[in-house]
């Protein structure tokens, strides 16, 4: 059966509220700020079964997480050392004979500020599903949606490593990955600069989707 790399990406340093977040949902071993941390997902999702026992068994690497839907399987390995990780990315490569260029390109499906948030508005996105912080009335709201889903966390580490911003939510499972985060005008504005470069980089070694 043919398996699609959908996500491969490695962040050298889990920022600390990405990391904190990460531990609030995780099923498996914690990160901690700092911690190197490869971001993979593929099609069919029970291939992903396989992909982990490969890097588990050969490697140091811890998981954080691990998604297993009929379409899209998803994983998050971490370690303090960041050449575990890339190790064990090599190692999952190797199985599927392919290359991290083979990577399906990342696409950018909503990208936006919501300036000056209302406090009704406020109220009804802190009493949804939020694992990260509150957001604030009067704040500016920079919210992203990606496809495939995982790079979204990519996004998020590379805009908390860049701004002085609170993430509020990040989604990076399903069809389709979601981010949101908060700030004053300036904040959000250099967040989302750094989130669309993070994504721009990614995009020079990645198929695009047929």
């Amino acid at each position: 059966m043919k398996i699609t790399l959908r996500t491969y990406v490695f962040m050298d340093a889990l920022q600390p509220q990405l990391a904190s977040y990460i531990a609030t949902s995780s099923q498996g071993f914690l990160p901690v700020p700092g911690d190197a941390c490869m971001w993979i997902e593929v099609a069919p999702g029970m291939a992903v079964h396989n992909l982990s026992d490969i890097a588990l068994k050969k490697t140091n690497v811890r998981m954080g997480e691990q998604v297993v839907e009929r379409a899209f399987g998803s994983m998050e390995l971490h370690f303090r050392n960041q050449s575990e990780v890339l190790a064990a990315g090599e190692l999952i490569l190797r199985q599927l004979n392919t290359t991290m260029d083979s990577r399906l390109r990342c696409k950018i499906a909503w990208n936006e500020i919501i300036r000056a948030i209302t406090p009704d508005h406020a109220t009804l996105i802190n009493r949804q599903l939020r694992k990260g912080s509150m957001i604030l009335p009067g704040k500016s709201m920079f919210i992203l949606e990606v496809e495939p889903a995982g790079y979204i966390m990519y996004a998020a580490n590379e805009a908390e490593k860049a701004a002085h911003i609170t993430l509020v939510d990040v989604k990076a499972f399903g069809s389709f990955g979601r981010l949101t985060m908060m700030g004053n005008e300036a904040e959000a504005e250099e967040a989302q600069r750094a989130a669309v470069a993070a994504i721009e980089r990614l995009n020079q070694r990645a198929m695009a989707q047929a």
